[in-house]
């Protein structure tokens, strides 16, 4: 059996990791299997499912927290376990010197896989993706990205425009998510979403990238001219006091159903009337790719990726403050437009996903 070890911070419920886990649960365990090295010691989300899948999770310190223990504990990690190939989760270059480690641990292959598309607007950031640009390059020998322009921002124009890069799609298992009308009714029980409510949905983490409280602003002049609708918001994160202190401020308490993070989300789409994400930026958005599935018409902010429109159903619009009308206005023409999960383009099968991910993964290094 071959197996791979994957770097992230922790397998919580973040697109990068649910990419992850998705890939995990489809992919064949007689021949593969995926490992995880983290560096939070707090239980992830996934973690008690990728035990009973059979998967390992080793905690290696993270630099912050002790640069000596993050180099000797990955390394350990490498050696002791004869990990040939290694796969490294990140958007920030800086992130895959992780890979530095593993090449002289001993791997043979080493894989980066790029999570976004920026990191957001600090000097701070954009100068340690600069020189992490400068410094992995020999040690990534293969580099996969959600989408182009997550490959343009973590790998480079040149190494796109000369076929470096592979595009593998954030796939999903189509038959699980679609429209599921009882799981609407379930969930439009449980959060008292009456007959003929209207329900804006969003998932995502409660994160300044996301932007909810411009979708917050988007609402409230949307509900007071659609009374009967709410706004349904699932995750959770560092902005969560923030978020609900402008609920609160705005009269909204009891238009806005804050979900927490869930693991039935075909049911929370389903309930669902529309999905409107107003993010700064994204590599390629799970969320907005199972709403599709689900069958959903999207409004998404026009700093995502137009691949991110897999069913002709998704209308790009900007973010300012001026263009909240816009829309209000979108949200109320779009009433109603739904989209068939089967019309998801074959690519997005997780089995086609998985089958690139495993020849990528774990074939040999040309």
């Amino acid at each position: 059996m071959k197996r791979l070890l994957c770097i992230i911070s922790g397998m919580n419920a973040g697109g990068a990791e649910t990419f992850l886990m998705k890939v995990y649960r489809a992919l064949d365990k007689t021949m593969f299997q995926m490992d995880f090295a983290v560096n939070v010691k707090e239980k992830g989300f996934y973690d008690d499912e990728i035990q009973r899948l059979g998967g390992r999770i080793y905690y290696f310190p993270s630099k912050s927290e002790s640069l000596f223990g993050y180099v000797l504990g990955l390394k350990k990690i490498i050696q002791e376990n004869h990990y040939e190939s290694v796969l490294r989760i990140t958007s920030n270059a800086m992130g895959f010197l992780d890979l530095a480690i593993a090449k002289f641990a001993g791997a043979k292959k080493c894989i980066a896989r790029s999570s976004n598309s920026s990191d957001g607007a600090s000097i701070i950031s954009k100068f340690a993706h600069f020189v992490g640009g400068i410094l992995f390059k020999r040690f990534v020998d293969v580099k996969i990205a959600p989408s182009t322009e997550a490959a343009l921002y973590t790998f480079g124009k040149k190494n796109v425009a000369s076929g470096k890069v592979s595009i593998l799609p954030n796939g999903l298992d189509l038959n699980y998510y679609r429209f599921d009308e009882c799981g609407r009714k379930r969930i439009r029980d449980e959060f008292e979403m009456g007959a003929g409510c209207f329900v804006i949905g969003h998932a995502g983490r409660f994160d300044a990238q996301k932007n909810h409280l411009f979708l917050l602003d988007v609402f409230l002049k949307f509900h007071k001219e659609n009374p009967n609708s709410k706004l349904l918001l699932v995750g959770d994160g560092s902005l969560k006091e923030e978020i609900v202190s402008k609920i609160k401020k705005y009269g909204l308490d009891s238009s806005v159903v804050l979900a927490g993070i869930r693991s039935d989300m075909p049911a929370l789409y389903s309930a669902m009337d529309i999905f409107a994400f107003p993010s700064l930026y994204e590599g390629m958005p799970n969320t907005v790719i199972e709403a599709q599935g689900c069958g959903l018409k999207c409004v998404i902010s026009d700093h995502i990726t137009k691949e991110a429109d897999v069913t002709n159903s998704v209308s790009y619009l900007p973010i300012k403050e001026k263009d909240i009308q816009v829309w209000v206005d979108e949200i109320v023409k779009s009433k109603n437009e739904a989209v068939d999960a089967c019309n998801l383009p074959s690519e997005y099968d997780i089995k086609n996903v998985v089958l690139k991910f495993t020849d990528i993964c774990f074939g040999r290094l040309q």
